[in-house]
């Protein structure tokens, strides 16, 4: 095995390591362009988890490329192939995942997380095979995006999707006026998400706006404000929905 490190140091292993490299990095941004589309519009994934997940199954299938190099070049002396056992460590570690995403009406939380525990999953596996550089970068690329994406996504211009919540005292509004008073406030009322229920003898609808234009938008408060003074409204509840 000692005899093995001088593999670890030689040319080819370190090209390879550097071509796995420049293909995570080139991952993790045509990751993020697709993931902006999706915060841009306010949905629950976005730049960081698409930038991720898109990383990590670039790991994942990039490596057995390199398959005369693993284990430090000992795979292709004795036809080992761990192709098997990664299927079932990323098998596992997906239902890890799913576990700790949490979804409480629209708002989604955890899509980040369990898309870091995946991509820490796929460096477990280049550090297996013995592509320790391109492990360290990864691990790297991981932190950075998890820590700084954060930040870059709240200046990025984007769509701000609220859940809103309306008891009406007696019969409800039209449905089109709603749409209608929601347009004229900066937001579109998604006709899908209406949700009817009827409790203690008044209704209540559940549904959700995206603002159009961020700057031209009535904040949270102010959609409170108003309707708090609407006569018909008995209760309401308005949640930024987040991921």
């Amino acid at each position: 095995m000692l005899g093995n490190l001088q593999h670890y140091w030689s040319g080819d292993f370190l090209a390879a390591n550097a071509f796995i490299g420049l293909n995570l990095v080139g991952a993790l941004l045509l990751g993020m362009l697709v993931g902006y589309e999706r915060s841009y519009n306010g949905r629950a994934a976005g730049m960081r988890t698409y930038g991720l997940v898109c990383m990590s199954s670039t790991a994942l299938t990039v490596f057995v490329g390199a398959a005369p190099l693993w284990y430090g070049g000992a795979a292709a002396q004795g036809g080992m192939d761990p192709t098997r056992v990664v299927q079932g460590v990323m098998t596992g570690v997906g239902f890890l995942c799913a576990g700790v995403i949490m979804k409480d009406g629209l708002n989604i939380s955890g899509l980040t997380t369990a898309a870091s525990l995946w991509a820490a999953s796929a460096i477990g596996v280049l550090l297996g095979v013995g592509f320790y550089p391109a492990a360290l970068l990864m691990a790297v690329v991981c932190m950075l995006s998890m820590s700084l994406l954060h930040r870059l996504e709240t200046k990025l211009p984007r769509r701000a999707t609220l859940d809103v919540s309306l008891t009406f005292r007696a019969a409800p509004p039209n449905f089109e006026a709603l749409a209608d008073a929601a347009e004229a406030r900066g937001y579109q009322l998604l006709r899908d998400s209406l949700t009817i229920t009827f409790a203690d003898e008044q209704p209540m609808w559940r549904f959700s706006l995206v603002a159009m234009h961020r700057s031209r938008s009535a904040s949270p408060a102010a959609l409170a404000r108003e309707m708090a003074a609407t006569q018909g409204v008995a209760r309401f509840s308005i949640i930024p929905v987040r991921n």
